[in-house]
């Protein structure tokens, strides 16, 4: 079997109607492949938790798989790039999250894995306000290294975003709400093609998909998950960034939110993440890079010197026995511990203070 086979059978399971990805990857883990699933047959199918008749049953069909070809041709036509989540290119961060997509399709000069990825979203319907904050912001993220942003190319927040990286020379992606064959807005598709050359477009929709508003909250999970923080830039009460935010945060990733008067309405969503606690106040760089511990370098730090004969606490002792073989993200921390953020990252700048541990870019912790 070929690559091209290959792909065209990672692309078919993906388009399995009412299969989603944490569903598929549960099918792969009890197949060991992709091949046998598609072989399979209804009894064999339904011995895996969460597949029902109905999930079987298009499996079975096969209708999938024309579709799948089609997208092949179009990938080798346009130069996309598909990365199933278990190639090793697929982005290191969305992988750790267990709905990310099965097939990841991207165009232009993207590196997913930046030392520093940040999204930055917000109101169709920006302001003065939101619009000079995005400028300042990446400005100063212009001055540092290793920097990438992520938005959704909506109007608003989301092209003030993407515009400023462009101006600034900062590598900035597009994450879509449909195939590569389109952009939408139509408005933005000159931004698009300039954000090629130093970024792209990602999404997980094939060519041909419709412009629908539920695709739109889907890609929001794409967003979250590529990054390390998340920005969010004036909201109403409701909207789609606050989706985001919820994303991020069920993720175990940081989130910030710019402040705003009281009687703003497109301050109100900003205003309500600060005051329950589910997003850090953000003014300026300086605040993003302190919570994030992306401080530049000094030309003489003082090391903090490691402590002898340390009494550890029993939590403390096992997020050593976490971090010990390898870094670890603090999500996966507390993944594996089963506790919150906060818990950890308490426990996390204790061990720091002791000397026990160090703190690297992207909330990522080891052992000294």
């Amino acid at each position: 079997m070929n690559s091209s086979d290959t792909l065209k059978h990672q692309i078919a399971l993906s388009l399995v109607p009412g299969l989603g990805p944490v569903t598929a990857k549960k099918l792969i883990a009890h197949f060991g492949a992709i091949r046998p699933i598609l072989n399979a047959n209804q009894k064999e199918l339904t011995k895996v938790p969460g597949i029902g008749s109905v999930t079987s049953k298009s499996i079975c069909s096969q209708d999938f798989i024309a579709l799948a070809e089609k997208e092949i041709q179009f990938i080798e036509k346009y130069k996309i790039q598909a990365l199933f989540y278990l190639d090793p290119n697929y982005p290191v961060r969305l992988k750790r999250c267990v709905d990310a997509p099965l097939v990841l399709y991207s165009k232009g000069n993207i590196e997913f894995n930046a030392e520093k990825t940040v999204a930055i979203v917000g109101t169709r319907n920006a302001t003065d306000y939101g619009k000079e904050f995005c400028n300042k912001l990446i400005e100063a993220m212009a001055e540092r290294e290793g920097y990438c942003v992520i938005s959704g190319l909506a109007y608003g927040i989301d092209i003030a975003a993407h515009k400023a990286c462009i101006k600034n020379n900062i590598p900035t992606i597009g994450i879509l709400g449909h195939g590569l064959d389109k952009i939408y807005p139509q408005l933005h598709k000159k931004h698009a093609q300039e954000m090629i050359k130093d970024g792209g477009l990602a999404t997980d929709f094939i060519s041909g998909s419709k412009i629908d508003r539920n695709n739109f909250l889907r890609r929001n999970r794409i967003i979250a998950g590529l990054t390390d923080a998340t920005i969010i830039v004036e909201s109403a009460e409701k909207g789609g960034s606050l989706v985001t935010a919820d994303i991020a945060n069920s993720y175990n990733r940081d989130v910030f939110a710019l402040p705003g008067r009281i009687f703003d309405m497109y301050s109100k969503g900003c205003n309500q993440l600060i005051k329950q606690n589910k997003a850090a106040m953000i003014e300026k760089l300086e605040d993003l890079e302190y919570a994030m511990s992306w401080q530049p370098d000094i030309d003489n730090p003082q090391k903090i010197q490691r402590q002898l004969f340390i009494e550890l606490s029993p939590l403390e002792e096992k997020i050593t026995e976490v971090i010990k073989e390898s870094p670890k993200f603090i999500d996966q921390i507390c993944n594996e511990l089963e506790i919150s953020t906060g818990k950890a990252s308490s426990l996390l700048l204790d061990l720091e203070f002791k000397g026990i541990v160090s703190s690297l870019p992207g909330k990522m912790y080891k052992l000294n």
